[in-house]
């Protein structure tokens, strides 16, 4: 599969320690050192013998290659996309933009024109519940695309908590013009 250049953005976020975490729990067996800044792991699939570098710092300069390789090795010797092992380890994505529709507006806060929704919209190639606390005009704005179906685009920083997403820090929150 053709990674995408948006990856290298989520790849940087991902700590090694998330990558041992996940092999740990995936049946993967760490083999041994390799120089200092690496371990090899193994696991055998039905396709196979599966063998990965699993780098032991983001100080390298070919951390992203690596990962990338990682995870395309992953996905292949689970039979699954790259973009679905990749999911796994979004916890932290910056500057991301989304465009979909407000599905969901909370009450109001009592004391400030403010408050949660909820946008649905495709992050990775799939469609996600995003939750973002808005203010003032942005929040209005959501009123009113929820109450004429009306799709909606914003940037911030993408967050994933105990598999909910959150967008913090909304910015350039606008009606799409359709």
């Amino acid at each position: 599969m053709k990674v995408t250049v948006q990856d290298a953005e989520i790849i940087k976020n991902i700590e090694p320690q998330q990558l041992r975490e996940y092999l740990q729990s995936h049946g993967w067996h760490e083999d041994r050192p390799f120089l200092d800044n690496a371990t090899i792991w193994h696991k055998e699939a039905q396709k196979g013998e599966f063998e990965i570098l699993l780098p032991s710092t983001k100080n390298l300069g070919d951390y992203i290659p690596r990962v990338r390789e990682l995870i395309e090795t992953i996905a292949d010797s689970e039979n699954i996309s790259y973009l679905e092992i990749l999911n796994e380890f979004i916890k932290n994505y910056p500057h991301l933009k989304i465009q979909g529709f407000v599905t969901q507006i909370a009450t109001p806060n009592a004391d400030t024109l403010s408050g949660e929704v909820t946008i649905v919209c495709p992050v990775f190639e799939k469609l996600r519940q995003i939750k973002t606390e808005l203010l003032d005009h942005d929040y209005i704005l959501a009123i009113k695309s929820y109450q004429e179906r009306l799709p909606v685009r914003c940037t911030g920083d993408l967050v994933k908590e105990n598999n909910i997403f959150i967008l913090k820090n909304p910015q350039e929150f606008q009606i799409e013009n359709i």
